[in-house]
């Protein structure tokens, strides 16, 4: 089984993208993360999901959680409202990491390994310096488990 074998097409974003936009495309479609694009259109950043939630959970209920208990319902379900007017530049980390990009022949067990190593839910696959796609952790793990 290769990359090729497990892509999909995936939707892109840019740092310029407004977060609260990437948060709906990631409850929408029901993705793990996005890939988001520089201006050529190749990868420059995975941004998973939990890092729109790290930018917008307060960092006092981050660093203690029984605090976020203490906060009403009504204004505990408009936590995402905190993102209105910011970018995903302003989630994606400052340092950049290792991205996650592999080839159409990559093995499963080397996209894994990317996976773990880059702790990315997904990986974007090039090649010739065209994004063909992504191999998700879901598609990846159906196809290991036998689903």
């Amino acid at each position: 089984m290769r990359a090729r074998d497990l892509l999909a097409a995936f939707p892109t974003i840019t740092v310029n993208t407004p977060v609260l936009e990437a948060a709906r495309l990631l409850a929408e479609q029901d993705l793990p993360g996005l890939i988001v694009v520089d201006e050529r259109g190749r990868p420059a950043s995975i941004l998973p999901g939990t890092q729109v939630l790290r930018l917008a959970v307060p960092g006092y209920c981050q660093d203690d959680p029984a605090l976020a208990r203490v906060i009403d319902e009504q204004h505990a379900d408009r936590f995402l409202d905190s993102l209105a007017g910011r970018t995903v530049r302003d989630a994606l980390p400052r340092t950049p990491r290792e991205l996650p990009i592999a080839a159409p022949e990559a093995t499963v067990l080397e996209l894994a390994a990317l996976m773990a190593r880059t702790r990315s839910p997904l990986v974007a696959v090039m090649e010739e310096g065209r994004l063909l796609g992504a191999v998700t952790l879901q598609a990846l793990l159906d196809r290991v488990t036998g689903r």
